[in-house]
């Protein structure tokens, strides 16, 4: 126990609370396991907003009918080295694996390989979908628009997502570097865990809903997310609105419903995966000297850390000692799987 707050549960049996209270919520079973595999990869290195957290409002918007718990993704556009995945309308994770597995053998076939999702939902952590992208040596970009939480630079209206990307960039006798990022100074859900909390927020993450800036997470989550690097940050959150959205026919920011409410509109968000064979360009050995060289460049000062590495350490402990746990986040939990909650 990390806390009279906290609870600390293994991997599978988080996992398996999670793939529980989603059954009960009406899900498919590939819904639900892929799902719950996806929201326990994040918590099990330290990103509480993109974990289990989430389950809750996930469970409602599918109750609510603002995700669809029977969607069955599929294939709607397969042309050469690209291929558009339909998610229906349900959560994200199903459809992302589907478009994940295409373009890893796409890319082999092709040297390179995009992969786009359509009528979609949150994502979770952007590295999740790229792991098995480094595992098969390929190197990957991902990309993602979320409902409108930014402006435009400039601009008084949350027109963009806080549009998170990710990479990864395989090694020969390493782990992948593995860069995921939202475009806002912070992912929207470190505010949305703020406000469960009761917890302040530092001043320049958001604004509250008339433009000024804010402390309060509640008033925040009802404003607006600033993106990181002003103009720069803001022109990149357009990039990925861009190749989220109009390359899948998905809803942008503006037009999308809200992650964070039980009612309105369903999101229909999108997502791109780019995959990249090194060995359809320079070669896999040059690409791996050159991916080397510079590792040791960056090592020769020992203050760096490589990106991802510290994540694999968390999810090494979680799968050690278990995940911390919010005490009222697990009563919860287990009441919407319906199962008994055991005296803590």
């Amino acid at each position: 126990m990390n806390g009279q707050d906290e609870i600390n549960v293994s991997v599978d049996a988080l996992q398996s609370l999670a793939c529980k209270a989603l059954l009960e919520a009406g899900t498919t079973k590939a819904t639900a396991h892929a799902a719950a595999k996806a929201l326990v990869y994040a918590d099990a290195r330290g990103l509480a907003s993109h974990g289990v957290a989430r389950l809750p409002m996930y469970l409602a918007q599918l109750r609510n009918g603002r995700v669809s718990a029977t969607a069955v993704p599929r294939v709607v556009s397969d042309k050469g080295a690209a291929i558009l995945v339909d998610a229906a309308d349900g959560l994200a994770f199903g459809a992302c694996e589907m478009a994940i597995e295409a373009g890893i053998e796409r890319a082999r076939n092709f040297g390179t390989a995009v992969a786009s999702v359509t009528r979609s939902h949150h994502f979770g952590a952007g590295a999740y979908h790229l792991e098995a992208v480094g595992e098969a040596g390929l190197v990957g970009l991902a990309f993602s628009n979320a409902p409108g939480a930014m402006p435009a630079w400039g601009g008084t209206r949350a027109l963009f997502g806080t549009n998170p990307i990710a990479a990864v960039f395989p090694r020969a006798n390493g782990e992948p570097l593995l860069i995921d990022l939202s475009l806002s100074h912070v992912a929207r859900g470190k505010i949305m865990l703020a406000a469960r909390q009761g917890a302040s927020i530092p001043e320049g993450w958001a604004t509250a809903a008339d433009g000024s800036p804010t402390t309060d997470a509640r008033a925040a989550l009802e404003g607006m997310m600033l993106p990181f690097g002003g103009a720069k940050g803001a022109m990149l959150a357009l990039m990925v609105e861009l190749l989220a959205v109009s390359l899948s026919g998905a809803q942008f920011g503006a037009e999308a419903g809200s992650f964070l409410t039980e009612e309105g509109p369903r999101s229909g968000v999108g997502h791109l995966f780019w995959l990249i064979d090194p060995n359809a360009l320079a070669g896999t050995e040059v690409y791996q000297e050159r991916i080397e060289t510079l590792i040791e460049l960056m090592l020769a000062d020992p203050e760096v850390r490589l990106p991802g590495y510290r994540r694999r350490e968390i999810a090494t402990r979680s799968e050690r000692a278990g995940i911390a746990v919010n005490r009222d986040l697990l009563i919860q939990l287990k009441a919407l799987a319906n199962e008994p909650a055991a005296a803590q």
